[in-house]
């Protein structure tokens, strides 16, 4: 009996990380628009390769700058189409030649009868542009409307948006399940140099408090220190998108709006894509925000994993450091974290109630019923609060 429950929850929590097409996981993520690249990643004329739920994809801007996705197998050979060549808001195989368009229809075959290209086609998935960073569709049937990823922050007049991305090599879910974990700021960002967010946040242990909105789950973590009471709220919009306060990079500058997802690339490697809304202040200070941003673009962790693993972090305010020890808290778990050996505790509510939420929706895509409708909280939501409470709920 016991051998049985073992075996059934290492099954469950097997199931969990999994992403590929078939999978109860992989319809479920197929159901959500996904942020695949950077908009400034894909020049007009240019194609590239992006990975996404365990599917090989070519991105490509056609010369008018509008952008297409087509699944990166040329059907004659099954090369690789992102090698080839964009003609006007098509993209011509270089094997063959073989020419597809943006709906994944192929268009000429050079070297074949004329006329005899009808029958043949790629997939091809609906793409979306907002601030910077481009989504995608790989579900069955019409996308859903552009609306869930959406925050009223980021489309607001007068400020600054840095769209960043990382690529690590370990399983979304734990980037999901760490956004949902107020605790573990009190501990990892305080390992190393402590930043702007270390210290702004502080490392007083919060009372912590979840429910699940239209969106996904709101949670609040309240830290009492000297009197004072911190609110800080994250607006977390299922399945892996997080939505936070951050402090400035420099002292006295206004906080930030940052949403935060946690892209599966495939069941082991996670695209870690941020967005940062600042409000723009005055030329000097915004052209030093944009200097500071622009000089992290290229830092990913994953390349310094041995430094970083040796207790050496970057010498960084915040967007480095930050992303520095996260990685080696979500690295340390292993490839795909072994959720069966795991002891979670009191502090662990709001990773409880995400698994319960996945466990509810893969009941639901197991029995063919309906799935959650989840719908964006359309008011701007109050991320971080300092009162002078003595106690929170």
């Amino acid at each position: 009996m016991e051998q049985d429950r073992h075996q059934q929850l290492t099954a469950r929590m097997a199931q969990l990380a999994e992403t590929s097409a078939g999978t109860p996981m992989g319809k479920l993520l197929r159901k959500f628009w996904h942020p695949i690249a950077l908009s400034k990643s894909v020049a007009p004329g240019k194609a590239r390769e992006v990975r996404l739920l365990g599917e090989d994809l070519a991105l490509y801007r056609g010369e008018g700058g509008s952008a297409h996705l087509l699944a990166n197998r040329c059907a004659h050979r099954l090369t690789k189409l992102h090698t080839g060549w964009v003609q006007g808001d098509e993209l011509r195989c270089m094997y063959h030649g073989w020419k597809y368009d943006a709906r994944g229809q192929c268009v000429e075959r050079p070297a074949e009868r004329p006329g005899s290209h009808g029958s043949i086609r790629v997939t091809a998935y609906p793409v979306h542009e907002y601030c910077g960073i481009i989504f995608a569709y790989l579900g069955e049937g019409e996308a859903p409307v552009f609306d869930l990823p959406r925050k009223p922050r980021f489309e607001e007049a007068g400020v600054m948006l840095f769209p960043r991305q990382e690529i690590w090599p370990c399983n979304w879910l734990q980037h999901a399940e760490n956004s949902l974990d107020a605790v573990h700021v009190s501990f990892a960002h305080q390992m190393g140099k402590v930043g702007v967010f270390g210290d702004a946040i502080t490392s007083d242990i919060p009372t912590l408090k979840y429910e699940e909105t239209s969106a996904g789950i709101q949670q609040t973590a309240v830290r009492v220190s000297g009197g004072k009471s911190q609110v800080r709220v994250s607006d977390w919009t299922f399945p892996y998108g997080n939505h936070v306060a951050m402090p400035a990079v420099y002292e006295g500058g206004p906080w930030m709006e940052s949403a935060n997802w946690m892209v599966p690339i495939d069941d082991t490697h996670t695209l870690r894509v941020s967005l940062r809304a600042a409000p723009s202040t005055n030329p000097e200070a915004d052209t030093k925000l944009q200097e500071y941003f622009d000089g992290c673009d290229d830092y990913c962790a994953t390349d310094y994993h041995d430094e970083l693993f040796a207790g050496n972090y970057p010498d960084d305010p915040l967007v480095r450091l930050t992303s520095a020890q996260d990685y080696v808290a979500l690295i340390g778990q292993g490839a795909i974290a072994d959720r069966v050996h795991e002891r979670l505790g009191a502090s662990d509510l709001g990773i409880a109630m995400l698994r319960r939420i996945i466990a509810r929706e893969l009941e639901a895509i197991r029995t063919e019923a309906p799935t959650k409708e989840w719908s964006r909280i359309n008011q701007a939501s109050t991320l971080i609060q300092h009162t002078a409470a003595v106690a929170a709920d």
